[in-house]
This record gives structure tokens, C-alpha cells and sequence, in this order.
């Protein structure tokens, strides 16, 4: 048997399985394009419409219309300023510490507790009706520092970073 025979029946084993794996839904990390075209340029805040700071936005995907991102919101002169600094929508149930957050949109805050953690509360979009807190630690990360900062999951668990401060998230599909 040839060479280019050996190397056709191996591909050919090998690529059902590389497409299998790939069918799974690996999460990444979305891009710029993806991310436009999920979060809205104004976000339906409870009776308002609060314009979103898109350079911000950060989000994963899984490739097949599931999306989970979160976008910084300017509020300066809305009834939400001081409550709300972030927008986040999500395809799919995502656990960020006791809190199922189920596919929607969500706004959220945070208020710091002390000089190592914050407080990040959690809010419907549409009714402003408080779902819940987590506490954020700072993290041990060095570098660039981003208003926002969604990583894809490792092992099943992901890290939402909010400048210096983190907390996990779990992809519930």
C-alpha cells in the first residue's frame, strides 16, 4: 500500500472524530463581530433604553447561537445610575455562585465590601427585581486590567472578571 493510501485511510478515521469533538460546543472566546451583533447599542433597562460603552463587551460562545456576555452600560443621567453598571445576556443557564441565572438579560452592580472583595448584585433587566449577590475576591492576576473579562470554561467552570475582581461562573447546557 502506498504511502498517500496510508495517510488517506488515516484521515479518514481521524476526521469523524475530530468532528465529533468539535460538535460538542467547545466554548471561545467571542469576537468583536459576534459580540455587536448580540448586545444591543441600548439596553432595555427596566423603562429606559441605556446606551452601552461596546468596547467594552466581553462574551463567549459555544459556535452554535449560544452566546454568554455582559457589556459596561453608562447610566449618568438614568433612574439605574449608582444601581446598575453592566448589561449581561445569556443563551443558555449559567450558575455564578448560588445564583442560576437562566437564558435572558440581566443588569448588575457592584458595591465594594472592603479593600479584597465586592459585592455584585444581580437584577432582571425589564423589572429591575433584584435575583441576587455574590462576593467578588480580588484576583491574584497581573496586567491589563478590562471593565469586563468573560474567559471560556476550563474543565467546566469559567471566571467572570470585573477589573481586578473575579468570581466563577458554570455553563449549565
Amino acid at each position: 500500500m502506498s504511502i498517500y493510501k496510508k495517510l488517506f485511510l488515516v484521515v479518514m478515521v481521524l476526521l469523524p472524530i475530530t468532528v465529533a469533538v468539535a460538535a460538542q460546543g467547545k466554548w471561545r472566546a467571542a469576537t468583536e463581530k459576534e459580540l455587536t451583533s448580540l448586545l444591543p447599542a441600548r439596553a432595555p433597562v427596566e423603562k429606559e433604553q441605556i446606551e452601552t460603552e461596546m468596547r467594552t463587551a466581553s462574551g463567549i460562545t459555544n459556535g452554535k447561537r449560544k452566546f454568554f456576555a455582559a457589556v459596561v452600560i453608562i447610566t449618568a443621567g438614568y433612574a439605574a445610575e449608582g444601581k446598575y453598571s453592566y448589561f449581561l445576556k445569556t443563551q443558555t443557564p449559567v450558575k455564578v455562585g448560588d445564583l442560576m441565572l437562566q437564558p435572558g438579560e440581566y443588569v448588575f452592580g457592584q458595591r465594594r465590601v472592603d479593600t479584597t472583595t465586592i459585592e455584585v448584585r444581580f437584577h432582571e433587566a425589564a423589572s429591575g427585581k433584584l435575583l441576587g449577590t455574590i462576593n467578588a475576591p480580588r484576583g491574584a492576576t497581573r496586567g491589563a486590567i478590562r471593565s469586563i473579562l468573560i474567559t471560556p470554561p476550563k474543565d467546566g467552570i469559567g471566571n467572570f472578571f470585573l477589573g481586578r475582581f473575579t468570581f466563577p461562573y458554570i455553563i449549565s447546557e
